[in-house]
């Protein structure tokens, strides 16, 4: 059987300790052939500059999909996971449970897959950001003190990973700098 992608609900901000936690066991249990690469996709931002022009940038890593982590994996031929991995994974401090139903891990679509791997590949590459909006372009704020505002996109700054928005506040157009994240699309 090929290996498949699944997805472990895990404790937030503890993606990192279940991944190398479980990289660990299945090293110590020789279980490689069942349980192949384990990932906590990350991209690398750029953070806001209070300081002097001068200074050098400054990246955080930002987990892209936090409370969960994605682990290849050979099920057996009834579409079960193998006891002993089961066990291996369910185990470990910090993991929820597999997002699946019936007791189930489901695996992830192929192209599901594909976008994942590749949002890891170019985080890795430190390609900028993909920003989905244009000038012009309608969004909606999904969080903080401008939460549900609406207005078009007055600049995307793709280095810095930042949408400028113009909002209306008290009448006022107001341009708002925001991530790219913190806005949808209407």
């Amino acid at each position: 059987m090929t290996m498949q992608w699944f997805v472990l609900r895990v404790a937030s901000n503890k993606e990192d300790q279940v991944r190398d936690a479980l990289e660990r066991k299945v090293k110590i249990e020789a279980l490689e052939a069942r349980i192949g690469r384990i990932l906590v996709p990350t991209e690398r931002r750029p953070t806001p500059r209070g300081g002097r022009a001068r200074e050098k940038k400054k990246f955080v890593d930002r987990k892209m999909y936090p409370g969960y982590v994605f682990i290849e994996m050979e099920l057996d031929e009834s579409g079960r996971l193998a006891e002993e991995p089961w066990y291996l994974i369910r185990e470990t401090t910090g993991v929820g449970d597999f997002i699946g139903s019936g007791g189930k891990p489901t695996a992830m679509a192929p192209a599901d897959v594909e976008k994942m791997l590749m949002q890891v590949e170019k985080a890795v590459e430190g390609a900028p950001v993909a920003v989905e909006f244009g000038k012009g372009d309608i969004v909606k704020i999904k969080e903080g003190a401008f939460e549900n505002f609406e207005g078009p996109v007055d600049e995307v700054l793709i280095d810095k990973g930042l949408v400028r928005v113009i909002v209306t506040i008290f009448g006022r157009a107001t341009p708002m700098e925001l991530e790219y994240w913190q806005v949808e699309r209407v």
